[in-house]
């Protein structure tokens, strides 16, 4: 038995580096302090925030009506020159297009022949003439500006036109912009005729949009004027604000309007761009909430970085909810006061990966 037990022995001594099992590998979630620096790593708590409740709304993007003008004659013309183009950004008394009409002609040269008639009689002085040709020359001279003035033309083209004399009385003026903008329409030809009325330009500033989202009825009764809007576009958030809420439900689709107003100085937003429209209602309530960056997915599931203490983190996964100004609502998977890497978690999610993958 005595020898039994020896021989048990000794073949365990000589075989025991043979069998023996290889080191465990290193958790490639234990950090010194230089790795810790070195990956960026910045660690915080887990705390509640205020935030707001959000409805969801698909948006369509509209030029800004109270900043769009419609430019076009007020007198049938034919079109003899173009001047500013679509996407042109003009400013207000910017010329347009030239025009030339028969009866902007006809009232250029009666202008001429009664502010000359005028200048004659205003010499004499009234005690010179009778009261009634007094008047008679001034009317003449006020209503022949006054209808150039209806048909278009502005101060200083009259002014221009006296200076000129005779020689300016051709019927051609220039359709000027009567605010400043963007060209969003031109659509006419050089030599075409045209009626009053009929739109030549349409300046819009583009300094603010609107945003219209269709929401359900019930949705819509929630809004709020002046509720604050996060309008989704371009992998980018514009901050909006709710304008008016239609009172009447489109009857094709059964849904309410509700007109947000955007800031688009940036120039981030076109009319007819479809956009996603966040509109907070309700008041702020307390969620638990980490920024965006401190969850990355690991297979496929929404994970956060817990920090163990002595430099071990452990991966977490959690469930979540809407992001709001770059803070990302959890619901499950971790509580208040919990201490997760705020800032870093792609470095431990790479270095888990690597590990994964054999490497150092």
């Amino acid at each position: 038995m005595k020898r039994s037990l020896l021989g048990m022995a000794l073949f365990t001594a000589l075989a025991g580096p043979v069998m023996a099992q290889e080191p465990a590998p290193a958790n490639p979630l234990a950090l010194d302090a230089k790795a810790i620096k070195d990956a960026g790593l910045v660690l915080d708590k887990a705390a509640l925030r205020a935030l707001t409740d959000e409805l969801k709304a698909p948006g369509e993007v509209k030029a800004d009506a109270y900043s769009t003008v419609l430019v076009s004659p007020r007198v049938e013309s034919q079109v003899l020159d173009r001047k500013a183009r679509l996407g042109d950004v003009v400013k207000a008394g910017a010329p347009l297009v030239v025009l030339s009409s028969v009866e902007v002609a006809a009232t250029q040269g009666a202008l001429i022949v009664a502010e000359q008639d005028w200048q004659r009689i205003a010499s004499l002085g009234p005690q010179a003439v009778s009261a009634r040709r007094y008047n008679e020359a001034k009317v003449q001279r006020d209503q022949a500006r006054a209808k150039l003035r209806a048909y278009g033309l502005s101060e200083g083209q009259i002014g221009g036109l006296l200076r000129k004399g005779s020689a300016g009385a051709d019927g051609s003026f220039e359709l000027l912009a009567p605010a400043a903008g963007r060209v969003t329409t031109d659509e006419f030809l050089v030599g075409e005729r045209v009626e009053p009325g009929r739109t030549l330009f349409t300046l819009v500033k583009e300094d603010s949009v609107w945003v219209v989202a269709q929401m359900a009825p019930a949705d819509a009764e929630r809004v709020k004027p002046d509720a604050d809007v996060r309008i989704l576009v371009h992998d980018t958030e514009i901050p909006g604000k709710v304008v008016q809420r239609s009172h009447q439900t489109d009857e094709r689709t059964r849904t309410v309007p509700v007109r947000i107003e955007v800031d688009n100085r940036k120039d981030l937003l076109h009319p007819g761009e479809l956009v996603e429209a966040r509109i907070a209602v309700g008041s702020a309530v307390q969620k638990l909430a980490v920024p965006a960056d401190a969850i990355v997915l690991l297979q496929n599931q929404p994970t956060v970085f817990l920090a163990k203490g002595k430099g071990q983190f452990e991966p977490a996964p959690v469930m979540v909810g809407d992001t709001r100004d770059g803070w990302t609502v959890v619901t499950q998977g971790l509580k208040a006061g919990d201490t997760y890497v705020r800032k870093g978690a792609f470095a431990l999610k790479a270095r888990l990966l690597r590990s994964q993958l054999g490497e150092e």
